[in-house]
């Protein structure tokens, strides 16, 4: 009998000439591509991010260039959902591999191992957590990750996507490979009032009416009751790293 070998993440590190943190992530899909299944953890500097959906409000850039100006770049995702503050505490897991076909084959599929490897993580660090929605948090979603009881809960991580059809060069005969980016926005160790009040402060730069709560998010420090967090991002990190050797992406 044969045994179908299954191919593990590759860690790669982020180019630290990028002034755009994002771009290493498009950088990903090349490598899913041609490569194999890569992965990268990473934090950006203080900032913002918006999908390009955003980029219809008409005062858009001059709320981006204001923002840049005080010391806080809105950066664009090619990914939908909507504004996430980033910054230091804040951990970003960044999963790119192919799978036979696109999104609609594959989409719960990619949630759900994105959700696991992210909450195998966390239990490692004492911090048991599920996926909710959770209204009133930060570009909620179902595929948030949330601590706390599911009534009360609270936002830890929110997920995205972004889809791409493999290139010709590293095409399926069926012309049916895709590529998945796959993303977490895990807030480790931050504030939730300054970082929802960075948010709320751009929403209402651009008129759109969103507001956040920052009652409705959690970091894993305190989640894990944690007065001192000496140590806690190389922890998280080093757990969910592991995780992520574990647990072999879809469709591989």
């Amino acid at each position: 009998m044969t045994t179908m070998s299954v191919k593990p993440f590759a860690f790669v590190d982020p180019d630290p000439t990028h002034a755009d943190p994002l771009q290493d992530e498009l950088a990903l899909l090349d490598h899913a591509a041609r490569v194999g299944p890569v992965a990268q953890l990473w934090e950006a500097p203080l900032s913002l991010v918006i999908p390009r959906s955003y980029l219809r409000q008409p005062n858009i850039e001059t709320a981006r260039a204001d923002f840049a100006a005080r010391g806080c770049p809105v950066f664009l995702r090619m990914s939908g959902g909507g504004l996430v503050p980033q910054g230091p505490g804040i951990l970003n897991v960044s999963l790119a591999y192919a799978v036979p076909k696109g999104a609609a084959t594959w989409m719960e599929a990619v949630y759900v191992h994105l959700c696991e490897v992210v909450a195998e993580g966390l239990r490692s660090v004492g911090v048991q957590t599920h996926w909710q929605a959770v209204e009133g948090s930060f570009c909620d979603g179902r595929y948030n990750l949330a601590w706390g009881p599911p009534e009360s809960a609270r936002k830890i991580a929110g997920t995205a996507q972004y889809w791409r059809r493999a290139p010709a060069d590293a095409q399926t005969p069926d012309g049916q490979r895709h590529l998945v980016l796959a993303h977490v926005v895990l807030l480790v160790d931050v504030d939730p009032v300054e970082i929802n009040a960075r948010a709320n402060a751009f929403e209402a730069a651009i008129e759109s009416g969103r507001h956040y709560d920052p009652a409705k998010v959690v970091s894993v420090k305190e989640a894990a009751g944690l007065g001192d967090a000496t140590g806690l991002s190389d922890r998280v990190r080093g757990a969910i790293r592991h995780a992520i050797g574990r647990m072999p992406a879809p469709g591989q």
